[in-house]
C-alpha cells in the first residue's frame, strides 16, 4: 500500500491559489493509494477572521475539487480539513473520499484548541468519533490538537482502527510534542499513524511541519522536514495484525480503568 502526505503551505489571502498548489501536490503525489493533507489548509488555520465569510458546505468548491481529484486519481484521499457550516454552525471538519470521489466518512474535529487560538470561539466540537472501512483495514480519523486525547485514540481501536489519519497545523516551538504524540499514538495502540501537519508560516505563527508515517511499533517511517514536501513511503497492512500478535499489549488492557 502506497501512501502520500502532502505538506502545504498556505498562499496567504489568496484563496483560489492555495487550491492550485493542492491540486498540484496531489497530481503529483505519484501512484499512492491513498493521500492526506493538512488541517484548515485552504486558508491555514491561523486565518481566524476567514472562518466565517471563508467557510464552505461539503457541496462547496474545496470538498468538490478534492472529489474530482479523487476520481480522476483513483485514489483513497483524506481532504485534510476546511471550516464547514450547517444549520447555522461552524466545524473543523475533514473528508475521506473512496476513489470514486464518494463520501465515505466526515469526521469533526472533536478536541478544538483554545491557547491563542480562537477555534473554540468560532467553532463547534463534534461528537463522533470516526473510524472508516475500506480495502486496507479501518481508518480512524483525528485533526492535530486530538492527539493530545489518548482516549480517543483507544476509542477508535475499539472500533477496530488499524491505521489513523491526522491532519495538522501544529506550530513551533511545540516540535518535540509533535513527533512525541505522533509516535506514541502509533506505537500504544500497535497502528499505522500518517500526519499530514502545514508547513510555512500563518499570521505570524510558523508550523512545525514534520509530516510523518509510523509504523504499529512507533517506527518513523518516512517524515519530513518543515518546509513543503510530499512524504511518500509503502507500508505493509499486515504488520499490524503482526505487531499485536508478536507483542500483545492491546490484549493486556483491563476493562475496570475504562468505567
Amino acid at each position: 500500500m502506497k501512501v502520500a502526505s502532502i505538506q502545504l503551505s498556505v498562499v496567504e489571502g489568496d484563496k483560489d491559489a492555495t487550491l492550485k498548489k493542492a491540486k498540484h501536490a496531489i497530481e503529483e503525489s505519484g501512484d499512492a493509494d491513498l493521500v492526506i493533507l493538512p488541517e484548515i489548509w485552504n486558508l491555514s488555520f491561523m486565518s481566524f477572521d476567514q472562518y466565517v465569510d471563508k467557510a464552505e458546505t461539503i457541496e462547496g468548491p474545496t470538498p468538490s475539487l478534492m472529489r474530482t481529484l479523487a476520481r480522476e486519481k483513483g485514489i483513497y484521499l483524506h481532504t485534510g480539513s476546511f471550516v464547514e457550516k450547517e444549520k447555522g454552525k461552524y466545524y473543523n471538519t475533514s473528508l475521506l473520499l473512496s476513489p470514486d470521489g464518494e463520501i465515505l466518512a466526515r469526521y469533526r474535529k472533536i478536541h478544538l484548541f483554545g491557547y491563542n487560538s480562537k477555534e473554540t470561539q468560532i467553532l463547534s466540537p463534534g461528537e463522533e468519533i470516526v473510524v472508516a472501512d475500506t480495502p486496507f483495514g479501518k481508518i480512524g480519523m483525528a485533526t492535530c490538537f486530538d492527539l493530545r486525547f489518548p482516549e480517543l485514540f483507544r476509542a477508535m481501536v475499539d472500533k477496530g482502527a488499524q491505521y489513523f489519519l491526522v491532519c495538522s497545523a501544529w506550530p513551533y516551538p511545540r516540535i518535540e510534542p509533535w513527533i512525541m504524540l505522533n509516535r506514541v499514538r502509533a506505537l500504544e495502540n500497535q497502528c499505522f499513524l500518517i500526519s499530514a501537519n502545514s508547513a510555512g508560516i500563518n499570521c505570524g505563527s510558523q508550523f512545525v511541519g514534520h509530516s510523518m508515517v509510523i509504523d504499529p511499533w512507533g517506527t518513523i517511517l518516512a517524515g519530513a522536514g518543515d518546509e513543503e514536501m510530499i512524504v511518500k513511503t509503502d507500508i505493509d497492512p499486515a504488520k499490524v495484525a503482526q505487531a499485536r500478535e508478536t507483542f500483545p499489549g492491546l490484549a493486556g488492557r483491563k476493562d475496570f480503568l475504562n468505567n
